[in-house]
């Protein structure tokens, strides 16, 4: 418990955390990039965002900062004050880190996650929605004034969120021009900065999950190559977004976020019927969350209801000792 509590850092402690130019220690690196691999390994499945895992994590801010000074004075920078100074500007050291973490999850624990998501999808679905469910009553704190703007933003958000997890595939897979890679790549990292929403999961609703799996595997450079110029220019045009949003409308960010965070729990509620699976290979691309008692009248499978609130109060749990520990860290 006690490695859980030091990768992740306390919900409460987002605003007051010091600068991100801080002085880290070798050890803060590690701890960084810990959460890199529990980012990447939520990215690569469809449902949970490695967004939200930033932002559980406290590194939401700083990532989103770092990302959106990655810019035309960044390469001035480089050509005119040298490595180091172009270096600082950018937060390299927390990126190289983050990156690293997220790198190695994805080509490494990718596969775990899949089988286990394959094999006991309602415990991992379980433990996720409990740890969601307290995500948001932490982060709900951080919504300084509670006003009508800042109600309908969340409304609006979860709305949002909802949509996005219920609504059909839109397109089919065999769709591979190189313009839809591109937008692809642009819309899928997105997502994966945005809490709630998972990356995967929006390259699912467009039909090309399998694609960009099947290229990655096989190294097909051409859709790797395009759907990473996509990526590339939708996480740096979205994080200077986001970055005007928390400097702007501080409150009702935090309130949309948590709004999208709240709508997204439809997709990881652990009881699901699948509406449409994947000809080719069987995988399903489509399903809608249903009750525990209908799930067992559907599948004839145990719904394992017992096991599934267990692992969602550990979930809970989990955030809730998060933000206790931090609670009186900041005290001392």
């Amino acid at each position: 418990m006690n490695i859980i509590l030091l990768l992740l850092h306390p919900l409460s402690s987002i605003l007051k955390q010091k600068p991100f130019f801080m002085k880290r220690t070798f050890l803060d690196y590690f701890f960084i990039t810990l959460k890199g691999l529990a980012m990447g390994a939520a990215d690569v499945v469809p449902g949970v965002s490695g967004g939200t895992i930033a932002f559980i994590s406290g590194i939401y801010e700083e990532l989103v900062d770092s990302i959106s000074k990655v810019n035309l004075q960044a390469f001035k920078l480089l050509f005119t004050k040298g490595l180091i100074a172009f270096w600082k500007h950018i937060n390299g050291n927390f990126f190289v880190a983050l990156f690293a973490g997220i790198g190695i999850s994805i080509l490494s624990l990718a596969k775990g996650m899949k089988w286990l998501l394959e094999n006991h999808p309602i415990i991992v679905w379980s433990f996720f929605f409990g740890l969601m469910i307290a995500s948001v009553f932490f982060l709900t704190k951080e919504i300084k004034r509670w006003n009508l703007a800042a109600v309908l933003t969340m409304v609006v958000g979860g709305i949002v969120a909802y949509i996005i997890t219920v609504i059909p595939p839109l397109v089919n897979g065999s769709n591979q021009s190189i313009i839809f890679i591109f937008f692809c790549g642009a819309l899928a990292i997105c997502a994966m900065i945005l809490p709630g929403i998972s990356g995967a999961f929006v390259l699912v609703l467009l039909g090309a999950y399998h694609t960009v799996l099947d290229a990655l595997s096989s190294w097909n450079l051409k859709v790797i190559g395009v759907f990473a110029i996509g990526a590339i220019t939708g996480i740096l045009s979205f994080s200077k977004a986001l970055k005007w949003l928390f400097a702007k409308f501080r409150n009702l960010t935090f309130a949309g976020l948590t709004g999208f965070i709240i709508g997204s729990l439809n997709k990881v509620w652990p009881w699901k019927e699948t509406l449409e699976t994947d000809p080719t290979n069987g995988s399903v691309i489509w399903e809608k969350s249903i009750s525990p008692w209908a799930f067992k009248t559907i599948t004839n499978t145990n719904p394992q209801i017992l096991t599934a609130i267990l692992l969602a109060i550990i979930g809970f749990c989990v955030i809730y000792s998060i933000e206790k520990l931090g609670a009186k860290r900041t005290q001392n």
